[in-house]
């Protein structure tokens, strides 16, 4: 990782929000010798990469698992550069193990190549001139990648910057570029495979929040070939909460500042430069405003436009505000988390697993559910106890209707069938369960701040994928968007790439 010092004067910097990608954003700079200070509403730094403790039980919010941490990822490129330590992971083999409808036996999303190979062959006979499709753009996707293009350009520093990672072997990935996962699956004549086609609607939704037909082939290639070796997916020891108390960590070593319970109500703008922000302080009610001479936001492209908005807005604000407000509906999470006695998990249950019940129902609304286990002395329960975090797609909108009696009814129908659905698989009754409890789209606005309490980032269909998606810079000058939001999508890794990408462009503006 190449990013070359800050030689200016002590610029100060305003973060928004201390997710992954703001902390990484944050520290970077603190680095560089920028003057960093960090604001967020939350109780606690991580955003829905955070945890919270119940009865001896820790609970990861949202995200269960990390990619990026083996030699070269981006996670260990920058803790390298921060000089902080890793946290202590281990390989999720198999990254997942996939239960389709009626079928007790599960399909394993194999670390090692090889095995994951034989495993796709037996489960999907005549399919594997699709998956070397997807390995040969991989392989190229990872390399160009790996040289640090920024995505989508939006100056000529930014396309100077893409056009430099392009190599010859790049090329194989152009004719794809507007290809989805059907397309391909129709250029094999696999459309009608169902279970095929099942398990790469179950595997996408959870990475580009959409199904097969509609997720970017390009997006899809790396998203469904990152757990395998060299790469993988990785458990903490702990929780994920250790991810951002190492950069907190970090921060602070190079002389940046976080305040949390800090909400930042807006962000101004003066002739079309950000210029400060409004904050105010949860536990006094004191509001006040931080000049700013850069203000990276670390929340949903929806939030950014309602923290932008003015009276007097330039064309490109205007028809950024439009284009966001054109995005289709994004995807909200019911999650339920349960302690429970070890005897309610199976013998090598999997640290991950992915159940749909019913072919002809939705990817969501508890007809399909993933499912996260803590390990044994993995630091997230008491001994001889388990956790299980179970979380399903769910429309925002159903969540926020009717009234708070209407919501609890809903939430206590939702957490009595997750719970069903699971003892299909654990061991659950009143005896092995210690703790339970549920979380909304309206528990995520609560304590992430995003809009509606959506999940995930804005989906990877071509048109918000890649060259078409949403860039870190803003039409607004000095004002940097980091997240799932933005390129290349959803993910500690990826909000973590964004991040990279804005310390870059900062310190080359």
């Amino acid at each position: 990782m190449s990013v070359k010092q800050n030689n200016k004067e002590k610029s100060r910097v305003i973060v928004v929000g201390a997710g992954i990608g703001g902390l990484t954003a944050a520290a970077l700079l603190a680095r560089r010798g920028y003057e960093v200070l960090v604001f967020d509403q939350a109780i606690v730094p991580g955003g829905c990469a955070s945890t919270f403790k119940r009865r001896g039980f820790t609970f990861d919010v949202g995200a269960t698992q990390v990619a990026g941490l083996e030699p070269g990822g981006i996670h260990h490129q920058i803790f390298s550069e921060l000089k902080i330590d890793l946290p202590s992971a281990t390989p999720c083999d198999p990254a997942c193990a996939v239960f389709l409808p009626g079928e007790t036996e599960p399909i394993n999303v194999w670390r090692d190549p090889q095995k994951w190979q034989q495993e796709r062959q037996k489960q999907f006979p005549g399919s594997e001139p699709f998956w070397q499709l997807l390995a040969k753009l991989f392989a190229a996707s990872w390399k160009f990648q790996g040289r640090e293009p920024v995505l989508p350009p939006r100056n000529l520093w930014d396309l100077w910057q893409l056009v430099s990672a392009v190599r010859l072997d790049t090329l194989i990935t152009v004719p794809f570029t507007l290809m989805t996962v059907g397309d391909a699956l129709r250029l094999y004549g696999l459309a009608e495979d169902k279970r095929l086609k099942t398990f790469l609607d179950m595997q996408l939704k959870l990475y580009s929040q959409v199904d097969a037909d509609s997720t970017a082939l390009l997006y899809a290639a790396t998203a469904l070939a990152v757990s395998q070796s060299p790469q993988g997916l990785f458990h903490l020891q702990g929780s994920m909460q250790v991810l951002s108390d190492r950069l907190v960590e970090a921060l602070e070593k190079y002389g940046g500042k976080l305040l949390m319970r800090h909400t930042v109500e807006s962000i101004q703008v003066e002739a079309g430069k950000a210029v400060a922000v409004t904050v105010r302080n949860q536990k006094t009610g004191e509001v006040w405003t931080e000049k700013a001479d850069e203000v990276v936001a670390n929340v949903t492209a929806q939030n950014l436009v309602k923290l932008t908005a003015t009276e007097t807005k330039t064309v490109s604000h205007n028809l950024y505000q439009q284009r966001i407000d054109k995005l289709p509906e994004a995807s909200g999470a019911f999650v339920i988390y349960l302690g429970v006695k070890r005897e309610a998990i199976p013998v090598n249950c999997p640290p991950h697993l992915q159940f749909l019940y019913d072919y002809d129902g939705v990817i969501g609304e508890n007809n399909s559910l993933f499912v996260s286990v803590s390990k044994p002395d993995d630091g997230r329960a008491p001994a001889g106890c388990a956790t299980i975090i179970a979380s399903s797609f769910t429309d925002v909108n159903m969540w926020w209707k009717g009234t708070k009696e209407d919501y609890e009814n809903l939430k206590q129908q939702y957490t009595q069938e997750a719970i069903d659905l699971l003892g299909k698989y654990f061991n659950l009754t009143p005896e092995t369960i210690i703790h339970q409890e549920a979380a909304t789209p309206r528990t995520f606005a609560h304590y992430t701040g995003r809009e509606k309490g959506i999940v995930g980032g804005i989906g990877q269909r071509v048109s918000t994928f890649g060259p078409f998606g949403i860039a870190t810079r803003t039409p607004i000058k000095h004002l940097w968007l980091a997240g799932d939001s933005t390129h290349p999508g959803e993910g500690t890794a990826g909000v973590s790439y964004s991040a990279l990408t804005i310390v870059r462009q900062i310190i080359n503006c």
